[in-house]
């Protein structure tokens, strides 16, 4: 049945950023599909735990700097040592800073870029080295952005940083699809977040954003949760470097 290759159970997934927002939404999803949850991030995630345990399954959070790179290898060694696997790692943490290109920091310019691009890149060939000596494949999911396709407004390490999001998730699949593990990317557009808090509560920019989105709504984090199902099972296995952008329209317009 087509339903059972959406199916998770038994499987255990990494997700980075799960305290709140989109994190938390695709962690529970992830869950509620059948898999373990391995929640990694600075940011207290007892909400997030008590969601996934409330389903039935295991929840254990990693606590890591993820602006430091450095800790990749400890994440996948600790998710080892306390489920036995990893079968899924989906790279959902990152930032954003906004300032003038003529104004924009130095340090800005880096925290953005180890956390939205290094780590990411690191973790994933981690969790990679980890699927080969299981000899069973698996799946990473990068989470990119509209801005993966778009030049954006006073973000420039940010879009730097999902640009190559998109490609890197292209040029790690050329490499890792012999191996049987698919990588993918989400781009989600303009979502209900803490990071668009801001751009909401601007009446004026919220308007001109709602105008251009045929959807003519804002994203919601459970607008993330199929697709992030989809790409972390066997549903997807014939899906490699690709960007499945969820924007309610806006890059069609």
């Amino acid at each position: 049945m087509i339903l059972d290759s959406f199916k998770l159970d038994g499987k255990v997934a990494i997700v980075t950023g799960v305290s709140r927002g989109l994190g938390q939404t695709m962690a529970v999803a992830l869950a509620q599909a059948g898999a373990d949850i391995i929640g990694v991030g600075v940011s207290d995630s007892s909400e997030t735990k008590d969601l996934i345990t409330s389903l039935g399954r295991r929840y254990h959070a990693i606590v890591a700097d993820l602006v430091n790179s450095g800790c990749a290898s400890g994440i996948i060694s600790e998710a080892v040592a306390e489920f036995g696997r990893v079968d899924v790692l989906v790279n959902n943490s990152g930032m954003i800073r906004r300032d003038d290109m003529l104004k924009f920091s130095e340090k800005d310019w880096d925290d953005v870029m180890n956390l939205n691009l290094k780590t990411l890149f690191f973790l994933a060939q981690e969790a990679s080295k980890q699927f080969e000596r299981q000899e069973t494949g698996g799946k990473i999911v990068n989470i990119g952005s509209v801005l993966s396709f778009q030049g954006g407004f006073k973000v420039p390490s940010y879009v730097a940083s999902k640009f190559g999001v998109k490609g890197l998730t292209m040029s790690m699949a050329n490499e890792l699809a012999p191996k049987g593990i698919n990588v993918n990317a989400i781009a989600p557009g303009y979502m209900v977040t803490d990071v668009t808090t801001d751009l909401r509560h601007d009446e004026k920019r919220s308007a001109s954003i709602l105008e251009r989105i045929p959807a003519g709504r804002w994203g919601q984090p459970a607008d993330l949760a199929g697709a992030v199902v989809f790409l972390a099972s066997s549903a997807s296995d014939y899906v490699n470097g690709a960007t499945l952008v969820i924007d309610g329209g806006w890059l069609a317009r």
